[in-house]
């Protein structure tokens, strides 16, 4: 075989590969005009699968996802857990793997190489993968309070991956088997709108509707974490161990500690002025409008009684 033949069909068989990557990404989308196009660019040059599962953009969020060649499914929205549930079980996924994420989310470069590099035959073994996350607030990276490294299950073999619909709002992917972290190689994480603070008031209030309906038919009913308590575990599984205890505390109080442990134990009095605002907000002020809504949840249902 001549040497430029050689030549032409490795790299037509380079070219096919980049063409058919082992994995399809989706995400989630309403009103996303503002994040999708940073998103989608992000991931543009690994040639992979795109599903869009929209809820009724009234923007130009389903024009920019086609503009982009991504398939566009529609379901109306109850809740993110449900949302991803309906994505995983509808997108005619071909890829081994699947990768979910957020439209306000963008894969780094090292990320980026990571996902070129990737082959099915090196995870054989691994059912899942762990994707490091940096969060941003008004422009500035928290860095400190336990918001980095900060570990999301994004990756994992399709039909083997599911969501957690047992969840109202804290929504996340159950992975049976073993999993991998990737502590290098980052998804940034920046919600533009959450730069107006009312957006962020009026989001997190519906949030701590969800979070207290959550907790009171947890605390009336057998309903039990999918994910195995336990601190030496995984992510998920140590996030649902702290669950456990923050369950137990005195409602009132855990704010208040919680707040103390991400400024003093956890370093966030040094992400400065922009990032001690997002920890009182996230951390104390969101908190105790949970707080205070189970107890207005729990009055209505004795008053009812």
């Amino acid at each position: 075989m001549r040497p430029d033949t050689l030549f032409l069909e490795i790299n037509d068989h380079k070219s096919q590969i980049k063409l058919s990557p082992p994995y399809s990404f989706i995400v989630l989308t309403y009103n996303e005009e503002l994040h999708l196009p940073r998103f989608l660019k992000s991931i543009a040059d690994l040639n992979a699968p795109v599903f869009i599962i929209d809820s009724g953009s009234t923007d130009a969020t389903v024009k920019i996802g086609e503009e982009f060649g991504a398939q566009i499914l529609y379901n109306r929205f109850e809740n993110h857990p449900t949302q991803w549930d309906f994505a995983l079980k509808n997108c005619p996924v071909q890829t081994p793997w699947v990768i979910c994420l957020d439209a306000d989310q963008m894969v780094t470069p090292e990320l980026r190489q990571r996902l070129i590099n990737f082959k099915t035959d090196d995870f054989s073994d691994i059912n899942g993968i762990y994707f490091n996350r940096k969060n941003f607030f008004k422009g500035r990276w928290i860095k400190h309070g336990g918001y980095y490294p900060f570990y999301l299950l994004k990756m994992f073999k399709y039909g083997v991956g599911y969501s957690d619909i047992t969840e109202l709002m804290d929504h996340r992917f159950v992975v049976p088997g073993k999993t991998v972290i990737w502590k290098d190689g980052y998804l940034l994480e920046e919600n533009l709108k959450e730069n107006n603070i009312s957006f962020w008031i009026e989001k997190h209030n519906r949030y701590s509707d969800l979070v207290a309906r959550q907790e009171v038919e947890r605390r009336q009913s057998s309903i039990t974490q999918l994910e195995r308590p336990a601190f030496w575990g995984s992510p998920n599984e140590r996030k649902a161990w702290f669950k456990k205890i923050w369950w137990k505390l005195p409602r009132y109080v855990r704010p208040m500690l919680y707040f103390t442990q991400r400024m003093i134990f956890q370093l966030g009095i040094l992400d400065g002025r922009t990032g001690i605002i997002f920890h009182f907000m996230q951390g104390f002020w969101f908190r105790l409008v949970v707080d205070i809504k189970i107890d207005e949840i729990l009055k209505q249902q004795n008053d009812t009684r």
